[in-house]
């Protein structure tokens, strides 16, 4: 598939996460985990595709929260790295899903793992933590994902076999799923196919 302008393939895709969403609460995912911007995006694109991708982010968050949707709209990620107007617009129509019913959603936005990692580092340190004493569970109370399992399965699109700066953290035993389809193409039949392939593995966390 094809696009015209950038923000084109941006917004299809933001689309497909609508469909997702509704294949997730169909199979019973009770977790889902999006990632829509890296800093590396905030530094590295011109200005002209940066500004019309943030609006498609912003428009998507709302959608994602909007009134008819049962999800659980949680935002992650270096918020103070976007315009603040943008960053109040993205918490504050999260905040409005906070009772809702439906899978949690977490939506990655001006998220990089390295970064979160120094960021949690940065945070135990200014509550006075004695950081010689620190263990995977202090570190992990202090992530952007606090509170939140870590991922059993990791889907890359577009035939993508790294994680990109992408919960380098969480996805320490996380299963990998990788399909050369492009996002906006991927179907719900592949979908199930990713689940299908993740229920025959198994799964030794470390063990033999």
């Amino acid at each position: 598939m094809g696009f015209a302008d950038v923000s084109d393939g941006h917004r299809v895709g933001a689309a497909k996460l609508i469909e997702l969403l509704d294949w997730c609460s169909e199979t019973g995912v009770e977790i889902a985990t999006f990632w829509l911007l890296s800093p590396d995006n905030l530094r590295n694109r011109p200005p002209d595709q940066l500004e019309p991708l943030l609006n498609i982010i912003a428009d998507v968050v709302d959608e994602l929260c909007a009134p008819e949707r049962p999800w659980r709209v949680r935002v992650v990620g270096a918020l103070d790295l976007l315009p603040s107007e943008m960053a109040q617009r993205l918490t504050s129509a999260a905040a409005r899903t906070r009772d809702r019913p439906g899978l949690a959603v977490n939506v990655a936005v001006g998220y990089g793992g390295r970064q979160e990692i120094i960021d949690a580092i940065h945070e135990l340190a200014q509550e006075g933590a004695d950081l010689a004493q620190l263990d995977e569970r202090g570190l992990a109370s202090h992530l952007y994902t606090r509170g939140l399992p870590d991922p059993d399965l990791v889907i890359r699109t577009a035939g993508e076999m790294r994680l990109s700066n992408f919960l380098l953290w969480q996805a320490a035993y996380s299963e990998f799923y990788s399909t050369q389809t492009l996002w906006p193409d991927f179907r719900k039949p592949q979908f199930f196919t990713a689940l299908e392939e993740y229920n025959r593995r198994h799964r030794r966390f470390g063990a033999l």
